[in-house]
């Protein structure tokens, strides 16, 4: 666990790079397609595993996986795969790295659609962040309807490793849905309140808990 005087959401706590990922990407409204395509990546070799060990692995999936590039994925054929498997420092799962090829052909597929992959996603929310304010972490849900609902769409669009928990965790990523506690300095209130008064914000209630801000 690192130290800070800081407000922010514990699990962002446990190293540098979840610090830095908390206060730089999480929950952040993202609109560019091949950032979005990265994280829909991300998220599905995280499966199984945790957001932590990703982070970790992060640059070397990126080399590995032609720069999370869906058109250079999507011509990937078996002997890639196979190429890919023997890259070092990273998720050794050929399911899943035949599953970043399958859901490369999809994201291009959808995003032809559409015109953007962006467009297509963020109708979801009305294209606007869903803001939540929840004072523990217990209660940050790891689904909701939108994300069974956005889950099923991508399923019959040919994605996989996309079931409503995988979506949700995206969502959250992508900013589409913003799960910073309402103690957090990420939270967008508490933003606007610093901005408004230029002080520091306030601290949450003392509490030895674990899921709630730390600082």
């Amino acid at each position: 666990m690192i130290k800070t005087q800081r407000n922010v959401c514990p699990w962002a706590l446990k190293d540098p790079l979840s610090l830095t990922y908390h206060d730089t990407e999480w929950g952040i409204p993202l609109h560019d397609d091949h950032k979005l395509f990265e994280l829909l990546i991300l998220e599905l070799f995280q499966a199984g595993l945790n957001w932590q060990m990703i982070l970790a692995k992060r640059d070397d999936l990126r080399r590995a996986l032609a720069g999370f590039d869906p058109i250079q994925l999507s011509a990937w054929d078996d002997s890639a795969v196979e190429r890919c498997l023997g890259q070092p420092n990273i998720v050794r799962n050929k399911r899943k790295i035949s599953a970043a090829v399958t859901n490369a052909k999809a994201f291009l597929a959808t995003r032809s659609t559409f015109g953007s992959f962006d467009r297509y996603l963020w109708q979801w929310v009305s294209n606007r962040p869903v803001i939540n304010a929840f004072e523990t972490i217990d209660q940050v849900p790891n689904q909701s309807s939108i994300s069974a609902a956005l889950s099923h769409d991508l399923k019959n669009r040919g994605f996989t490793f996309v079931g409503p928990v995988i979506v949700y965790s995206f969502m959250q990523a992508a900013g589409l849905v913003c799960d910073h506690l309402k103690c957090c300095d990420q939270h967008p209130n508490t933003r606007q309140t610093q901005a408004a008064t230029m002080d520091r914000p306030q601290a949450c209630h003392p509490s030895e808990r674990k899921d709630v801000c730390e600082n």
